[in-house]
């Protein structure tokens, strides 16, 4: 399995194969005479090769992906960047008559030891109005006006999907205990992706297109309640030392029905605990 040339261009891919080669260079030969006999020096572990013996498993895209998001640093570098979020940006959604509505939001995260710990303030500026999506000790509920409310269940399917159906699912898969499925390969308009499964302990699987060129997440699918969601990411940037997607649509049933474009997100900011406290 030949990963493309264009992996070397950048620090780091290069970074990347290396650890991929050392990863196979490191696992156990089998077969060895009990005695030693001379053999001349070994040649280099070859990065892996397309269509041939060395094929990358599942951790190993992975934890690849994990190390290009944080921009070679991997898991250490995105827990210690991301510890906070704030972001702030607009938002389309489809309403109930068929047209899309825009808004603006605002997202606060304090993150905790898994996504099911973190703390997450979502906040929706309407015209005449802006209410907030809370995630708080593992339960969702929302706020007007300083009340606490119980949102529809649409609403909070949505709301739990943004957490738990996101990027960070993979990012995260160990912090989660998730299992991950490599399912193969497959070619869309001329792009190759590696095809990763990840379910978490609650039993949602998402489905992972990543690049095999470039080990970043082009795609997610999964399914709800009998509808099929899809999401795709757009506009890649660099953000504090870690990769972010400025541009995200979602799908359901081949519909669009949302679409994010961050305006400015930053990262390590203090985030006031108050704003995560209600009653």
């Amino acid at each position: 399995m030949k990963l493309k040339r264009t992996l070397g261009k950048s620090h780091f891919f290069s970074l990347v194969l290396l650890l991929l080669g050392v990863a196979i260079a490191a696992g156990p030969v089998h077969g060895q005479d009990p005695t030693p006999t001379p053999s001349p020096s070994p040649a280099a572990t070859p990065a892996p090769q397309r269509g041939g013996t060395q094929e990358l498993n599942a951790e190993q895209v992975a934890e690849s992906t994990v190390i290009i998001y944080g921009l070679g640093g991997g898991r250490q570098t995105l827990d210690q960047i991301r510890r906070t979020t704030f972001e702030r940006g607009k938002v389309r959604m489809r309403n109930a008559t068929g047209s899309m509505d825009s808004s603006n939001y605002q997202r606060w995260i304090i993150r905790g030891e898994n996504s099911a710990k973190d703390k997450v303030r979502w906040e929706q500026e309407l015209p005449a109005t802006r209410y907030s999506l809370m995630h708080v000790d593992e339960r969702i509920f929302g706020v007007f006006n300083d009340t606490v409310f119980t949102p529809q269940d649409e609403a909070a399917r949505s709301f739990e999907q943004s957490m738990f159906r996101g990027i960070d699912a993979l990012l995260r898969y160990k912090e989660n205990e998730s299992k991950i499925e490599l399912v193969g390969r497959e070619k869309q308009l001329g792009v190759e992706y590696f095809v990763l499964d990840v379910t978490d302990k609650k039993d949602r699987k998402t489905r992972f297109y990543i690049s095999v060129r470039t080990f970043r997440v082009m795609q997610l699918e999964y399914e709800e309640l009998g509808v099929k969601y899809k999401r795709k990411f757009y506009d890649y940037r660099f953000a504090q030392g870690t990769l972010v997607p400025y541009r995200t649509v979602l799908w359901a049933d081949d519909r669009e029905v949302e679409e994010a474009t961050i305006g400015t997100i930053t990262f390590g900011q203090k985030v006031d605990e108050g704003m995560f406290l209600v009653g």
